[in-house]
């Protein structure tokens, strides 16, 4: 059974760091894209970042260029995201999911989620 566990979200004040981290366990991920997405109270789901199975390539939401980073290292079954310079609007429930093949932002397009970290943004 494919599983995504993610885990270091938290209450952190603003302009604080977060790493958030995703482990996949149940099948071999090394040719799954893997992304974050966000929702936030009374708001849509929205892409965040997504990174290739090689890691090679990433994507941000223009919201979070420059302030977050995805990494993979070794291109195996962890995703991280390293959040710094937090603001109060990245208050949210952080998704990892996962989709065979090529990178993409889309959420109806990612086949395994997890259950979600909750981080939130103190000003």
């Amino acid at each position: 059974q494919v599983q995504l566990v993610e885990s270091g979200g938290g209450l952190v004040q603003a302009g604080g760091s977060l790493r958030l981290s995703c482990v996949a366990s149940g099948r071999a991920f090394s040719r799954y894209t893997m992304g974050w997405f966000r929702q936030a109270p009374g708001k849509e789901r929205e892409f965040v970042a997504s990174i290739s199975w090689s890691g090679g390539s990433t994507y941000y939401a223009d919201s979070v260029k420059g302030r977050f980073t995805i990494s993979r290292p070794d291109a195996k079954n962890t995703v991280y995201m390293q959040m710094n310079s937090l603001k109060p609007e990245d208050t949210a429930v952080y998704y990892c999911a996962a989709v065979y093949g090529t990178v993409r932002v889309a959420d109806w397009e990612y086949n395994y989620w997890g259950q979600g970290t909750q981080v939130t943004v103190s000003s």
